[in-house]
């Protein structure tokens, strides 16, 4: 095998990885429980995966609408509807619409155009509201006031029978987690065995991401025992989850943004999954709660998390929220490189600083290892035109042209080969720093210089691509010219059909490329002036 042989392999091999892994993350199925049991009852509120039959769907799904209430924080517009105290409508005010520069992130919605995205919660027994039930409250409007670092919303409901119950959400001064408590007043003669349940209703159409940048839209959960878990919509339709666990969070995950509800630890509890009509989906969880005493009174905590997946705040929020940012198979290895990057940013506040910065690191620490590759490539150069000369001699004799080679590289004392290895251990990192920059969110729509206004986004006048391309018809020019003529045409035709491929990538991986390959140009050039040097001095025996 040739050097030139060696480099398609890489290039393939890094596509095949990268496909690979990307394929993965999108439509392996994760393990799930078996359905405990079946029931033709599809009425029940509680989505108890004991009793409810997952195979059928709710030929109409809607949501029942009563009074809306308005809540504006620092982080967050939000719609509360009356009707189950369900959050509807979630708007993020520190990040922009993905298709606009002026408008704000809609997180959570239920307007169906075509995203539905609710965050339910319920009570079960004695009359209990669940997520149909109508609540009352004493404004429409709420507003995080200047000089508090707290916002109550606090909604009624008052039963037939005496019992009454308050829903409390309570949004907090820059965190992105929402408190949501129950207090459960018996007021009857009875007691009462109540039981709570979170969901996350969801549809299966939108966020689904694209080909050249895969992401994953779809239910999780994590437990201890089960560490962090992706759930796709096809398997939620084949099978419903059902995990019984004492600790973790269950939620909904896409590309940049996580919800996910968490509730005390210790509190028992079982995940669970359904599917409501053709495109409507939920994922939750559910716990009986302490028995109730009349005259009594229960306080049941929890939050929900709805915000971006920025590493800070998923650690703070809960265990194991952080593999919400999922690096695929080379996390153990991208989550380290996140890290170095972050702390870069914070030295020099401009992410694209931070990628140029990092990639030069990267490729320093490399450089013993690149350098015995671009040795090898540069002595090939120089014995180019004696394998040209050797290929007219020997011209369709494949055999004795090889044998000719063989004997070549063993006087000169090359191994074509040499360079493989080091190549091959750095693909690992080259793959994790691809998904690093695809998963971040701190890069979205951060800002390099000039025309790039996002990182995370194409390019808008694919200059970045242009000099891509441009640095790989260089790095042609500095290897060794194929003896093989379709080798030949593949290496000419490369550089402009990766610069195609890469006019869909964000600009924050073209970047990383861009530097990748300038640096990699310097280093050819300097290391084939050596060996050519090298070679003249052996030619002239030392004398120049």
């Amino acid at each position: 095998m040739d050097t030139k042989r060696l480099i398609l392999f890489i290039i393939f091999s890094m596509s095949i990885l990268m496909l690979w892994d990307a394929w993965q993350r999108q439509n392996l199925p994760e393990p799930v429980a078996q359905q405990a049991g079946k029931t033709s009852d599809n009425s029940v509120a509680v989505p108890n995966p004991k009793t409810e039959n997952t195979t059928v769907a709710e030929s109409d799904f809607q949501l029942a609408q009563g009074q809306r209430i308005s809540i504006t924080t620092d982080l967050y517009q939000a719609d509360i509807e009356t009707t189950g105290g369900d959050l509807r409508k979630l708007t993020l005010l520190k990040h922009r619409a993905s298709d606009g520069e002026h408008a704000n992130f809609v997180l959570l919605d239920d307007a169906a155009k075509p995203m539905t995205y609710v965050a339910q919660t319920g009570l079960v027994g004695a009359d209990l509201p669940t997520h149909k039930a109508v609540f009352t409250s004493t404004a429409t409007s709420y507003q995080m006031p200047a000089d508090k670092d707290t916002l109550e919303v606090r909604l009624n409901w008052l039963g037939k029978n005496g019992i009454s119950v308050d829903k409390i959400y309570t949004f907090h001064r820059n965190k992105y987690e929402i408190d949501v408590y129950y207090e459960i007043k018996n007021g009857s003669t009875a007691v009462i065995a109540p039981t709570v349940y979170y969901q996350i209703v969801h549809d299966d159409q939108s966020n689904q991401g694209s080909m050249f940048m895969p992401t994953f839209t779809g239910g999780t959960y994590y437990t201890e025992s089960t560490k962090f878990k992706k759930l796709a919509f096809s398997d939620m339709n084949k099978e419903a989850l059902n995990v019984k666990t004492s600790d973790g969070w269950v939620g909904l995950l896409q590309h940049y943004f996580v919800s996910a509800w968490i509730q005390k630890e210790g509190t028992e509890r079982t995940f669970y999954t359904k599917k409501l009509s053709d495109h409507i989906y939920r994922i939750g969880a559910e716990s009986k709660l302490a028995n109730i005493e009349p005259g009594a009174s229960l306080s049941v905590p929890a939050r929900l998390y709805a915000g971006p997946q920025t590493q800070k705040d998923l650690i703070a929020a809960a265990t194991g929220l952080e593999f919400t940012v999922d690096y695929g198979m080379l996390t153990i290895i991208a989550k380290p490189l996140f890290w170095v990057l972050s702390k870069i940013y914070s030295l020099v506040n401009n992410w694209g600083v931070a990628i140029i910065l990092l990639t030069i690191l990267i490729k320093a620490a490399f450089y013993p290892l690149s350098a015995k590759s671009y040795r090898s490539m540069a002595q090939m150069r120089e014995l180019a035109p004696r394998l040209e000369s050797m290929k007219q001699k020997f011209g369709d004799d494949r055999q004795k042209m090889q044998q000719a080679m063989m004997e070549l590289y063993r006087t000169e004392k090359i191994n074509p080969m040499s360079g493989c290895l080091p190549i091959l251990i750095q693909i690992p990192v080259f793959i994790s720093l691809y998904w690093v920059l695809l998963g971040s969110v701190e890069l979205r729509h951060a800002p390099f210089f000039g025309w790039i206004k996002d990182l995370s986004a194409i390019d808008p006048y694919y200059i970045l691509p242009l000099i891509m391309g441009a640095s790989m018809i260089i790095q042609t020019k500095l290897n060794p010219k194929p003896t093989d003529p379709i080798q030949a045409k593949v290496m000419t035709w490369m550089p402009v059909i990766f610069s195609i491929f890469f006019f869909f990538f964000p600009a924050g991986l073209v970047l990383y490329w861009v530097v990748n390959n300038i640096i990699s140009i310097w280093q050819q050039w300097f290391i084939n002036k050596s060996i050519h040097a090298e070679a003249l001095a052996k030619k002239t025996g030392g004398k120049r």
